[in-house]
């Protein structure tokens, strides 16, 4: 219950406004100015309780507390490990940067390509941190985390072996800010050897809040050229590499002296006219400062003398400085891959309108309940959550007729938090999304899910180009104006984990969650005295005996009783607790037990649950499966949304994610309790209720 209440909150404080790049979350509720504030006063250095400087924060496998490689790795501060310590000296550049005995060279990759914009790394990395004026101990950086960024605290105690840095240091040996950023990122994932093994697609998202596209030049699509140019317009940053076969051809260098295995940066986009030609160039970046490209339109080649000399002057540069210019068919000749940060609007920093409009949700699969998997399973494909998103401007430049014009857009499925639970034995889940058109007759139908019929009917209209074990998975789409579904999932049903989805798109778009709501019809049956049958009340009579009246002891005797006869129904018994919600929700006169009039309505509404229930179970086995509990919640009148849906499977599904009689009638009794409580408070229809901290217990422990 806590962690549900805790999301709610979380939730709430997103919506008003917390989470931005200007107003981050604090990371388990640390308080940057609060904690340092509190460490001068009483003149001590900050040591972080919750990333202790132990074997703990190191690893768990790997670097292990029972490691041999963590044997001698003593932990401490930057005063003890050189004579004067400094956080950045000079701005940070990329030799503040040298791998340490850790796998994370992916992330140190991103690192130094964030110092090539001091305006984006002024956002991870806060100005005002030093050594010297206010030093307390404590130091801190900002990411983005799955749709909002956090302010992340650090100590500055650092692990070293014969007093040098384990982990990543700089060159000079008394710059610190690159060796305390690392050791945030791994508070955030959890530990340092948490960090082992990613994609610099990865974290440079962590650094911007950008969605990434990642290209096999290879199989180039004929308008990667004009994606570059977009993407440059719209201040993405883009990178390029050259795939090594084996560890031995890392940073070898061609003989044309492009660098395998290193990570460039694709820094401009033009076309020339050529001896009568366009051509298209693409400049390209070695953060190294050095080794440039030699071939053809190379800082010397012959090229640029049969250019206009002012479109030489332009873009002609000769110094040793990295930067240099290839021919695009050169260029994908060249280069295995590029990857695409297509950043947000609050990361950019200029004013230029080339911007995305941006759609973000957040949504878990849940065994039993959400976990569907993929197509290939079309029985509870339709039970993934399920997304809505209408594109009705086409984009400036789209390249349909007047009649059939296209609107851009990149998806992205991001699944959470899965290097914090490599400890766990957790790894990466295979996952993909589907993109279906919406036709006319269901644009309107957003309450409750589409169902497997129209997934059996319908082919998709673009997808992910394949279900893969990674982070995430993206794909930049051009599709006609319209409405349409998108579908992520695990590739096979039951993967329980959390995801993210997120869609760029050139134009404002609507979005929604389908069935993001909370309705309730159930059965109400309208009972009076002559309703009820002389049969029926001499059962009743029985039960109830002088008093005339049934107590909650007396239903569950009843209720077992006839259950013990029924074959089609699979029941452990109801218990006491669930026959006293049955009182609860029938109970007019508040007494705790039930009259005539009252037992007959709630007799009549275990019949028709009898039914929903014998409906439902097509195997007929007795039970029902969890996925199967969506069809039964329509029939008796309840739309929910995920949320609930995931907390009844929960609460309500065996280890074998069925549902037995017992446990779809307790279901249906909490779920028409609670509407009905909250439809009672609601006066006025607002949708939304108070209570005093008295009233809300007395009304949750039914």
């Amino acid at each position: 219950m806590s962690g549900a209440a805790a999301k709610v909150a979380n939730d709430r404080a997103v919506a008003e406004g917390l989470g931005t790049n200007k107003n981050p979350m604090k990371y388990l509720n640390q308080d940057y100015e609060e904690i340092r504030a509190q460490c001068l006063a009483s003149k001590t250095l900050f040591k972080d309780d919750q990333f202790p400087a132990c074997a703990s924060a190191l690893g768990y496998n790997e670097l292990g507390p029972n490691s041999p490689k963590i044997k001698g790795i003593v932990w401490k501060r930057p005063s003890e490990i050189c004579p004067s310590p400094h956080f950045i000296v000079d701005g940070a550049t990329r030799g503040d940067i040298r791998q340490g005995a850790l796998g994370d060279c992916w992330l140190l990759a991103a690192i130094a390509s964030l110092t090539l914009d001091q305006n984006i790394l002024a956002q991870v990395v806060p100005e005002n941190q030093s050594f010297e004026k206010g030093y307390a101990g404590i130091f801190h950086f900002q990411f983005w985390q799955y749709g909002v960024w956090v302010d992340v605290v650090v100590d500055d105690r650092l692990p070293t072996k014969d007093g040098n840095l384990v982990f990543v240091h700089s060159a000079e040996g008394d710059e610190f800010w690159s060796a305390l950023m690392e050791k945030a990122y791994a508070k955030l994932c959890g530990s340092y050897e948490a960090l082992t093994g990613g994609s610099t697609i990865e974290a440079m998202e962590d650094f911007t809040g950008g969605i990434s596209e990642q290209y096999d030049l290879k199989k180039a699509p004929a308008d990667l050229y004009q994606i570059i140019q977009k993407a440059l317009k719209a201040e993405s940053l883009l990178g390029c590499s050259i795939d090594i076969t084996n560890a031995y051809e890392t940073e070898d260098i061609t003989s044309r002296k492009l660098v395998k295995g290193h990570a460039y940066s694709v820094t401009g986009a033009e076309e020339v006219l050529y001896k009568g030609k366009t051509v298209q160039l693409v400049r390209v970046r070695n953060p190294w400062g050095e080794v440039e490209w030699t071939g053809p339109w190379s800082d010397d080649s012959s090229e640029w003398n049969y250019i206009d000399p002012k479109v030489r002057a332009a873009l002609d540069k000769r110094a040793e400085d990295g930067e240099f210019w290839m021919a695009y068919t050169d260029w994908v000749h060249e280069y295995s891959r590029l990857d695409i940060c297509n950043l947000t609007p609050n990361t950019l920093t200029s004013k230029d309108q080339h911007k995305w409009n941006i759609t973000l949700f957040n949504g878990s699969w849940i065994r039993g309940s959400t976990a569907g998997g993929c197509q290939n399973y079309p029985a509870t494909f339709w039970t993934n959550p399920q997304f809505r998103i209408k594109l009705d401007e086409p984009d400036n430049d789209h390249d349909g007729g007047t009649n059939d014009p296209c609107c851009t857009a990149i998806v992205g499925l991001m699944q959470k938090n899965r290097r914090r639970q490599k400890k766990l034995g957790e790894d990466l889940l295979t996952i993909g999304f589907a993109i279906y058109k919406i036709p006319k007759e269901l644009q309107d139908q957003t309450d409750v899910h589409v169902n497997k019929d129209f997934f059996q009917r319908t082919p998709s209209a673009a997808r992910s180009d394949t279900f893969i074990n990674m982070r995430e998975v993206s794909k930049r789409v051009k599709l006609p104006v319209g409405d349409y579904l998108i579908v992520p999932s695990t590739f096979e049903p039951l993967k329980p984990g959390d995801f993210c989805l997120r869609i760029f798109s050139e134009k404002a778009a609507e979005s929604l969650e389908v069935g993001d709501v909370a309705k309730a019809n159930p059965y109400e049956p309208q009972v009076s005295d002559k309703d009820v049958t002389d049969d029926f009340k001499n059962i009743f009579q029985k039960l109830s005996g002088d008093k005339g009246e049934v107590t909650a002891k007396d239903i569950q005797t009843i209720l077992n009783r006839l259950l013990s006869k029924r074959t089609d129904l699979k029941s452990k018994g109801f218990t006491l607790a669930t026959c006293r919600e049955m009182i609860s929700l029938m109970d007019m006169d508040g007494i705790g037990t039930l009259n005539l009039v009252e037992f007959k309505t709630l007799w009549m509404k275990i019949q028709k649950y009898v039914e929903i229930f014998l409906k439902t179970d097509k195997d007929k086995s007795g039970t029902m499966d969890a996925h199967e509990m969506r069809n039964a919640l329509q029939e008796a009148g309840f739309s929910l949304n995920n949320n609930i849906l995931n907390g009844i499977a929960h609460r309500y599904a065996d280890t074998d994610l069925t549902i037995n009689f017992d446990s779809f009638i307790s279901c249906m009794i909490r779920l028409e309790t609670a509407f009905k409580m909250f439809k009672e408070l609601d006066k006025s229809n607002s949708g939304k209720i108070d209570f005093t901290l008295p009233e809300w217990m007395c009304a949750t422990l039914i």
